[in-house]
């Protein structure tokens, strides 16, 4: 049977998420945002969804459940919907480090008028 793990959203996104509107289409979620909380098996994501009812580590909306072939899904009011990871942008170069193609400083000073 498949494993889901299980991210539960953080209070103060989740409470962004509740009152956004709805989106459809592919969920971009970040991962300081989520903590993680466990694994569960069942054949689908909402089989897991029904295993969790009626226990403290139910399933809220916001949450995602990851498959084990990576692959996200998020709880909606709609159910459950595809969701991916959002990378962060890699730091620029650092600015000390001149440029390979920038222009060279003149060899002499530029006189003024």
């Amino acid at each position: 049977m498949p494993a889901y793990r299980i991210y539960r959203l953080k209070p103060r996104p989740r409470q962004q998420f509740l009152w956004a509107p709805h989106t459809s289409g592919t969920t971009e979620v970040k991962l300081r945002d989520y903590i993680e909380a466990g694994s569960v098996e069942a054949a689908s994501t909402y089989g897991a969804w029904a295993a969790r009812q009626g226990t403290d580590g139910a399933l809220e909306l916001g949450d995602l459940l990851e498959a084990t072939d990576g692959k996200l899904y998020i709880c909606k009011y709609v159910g459950f919907e595809d969701a991916k990871w959002v990378v962060p942008e890699a730091p620029p170069a650092s600015e000390s480090a001149a440029p390979e193609d920038a222009p060279s400083a003149p060899s002499a000073p530029l006189q003024l008028g």
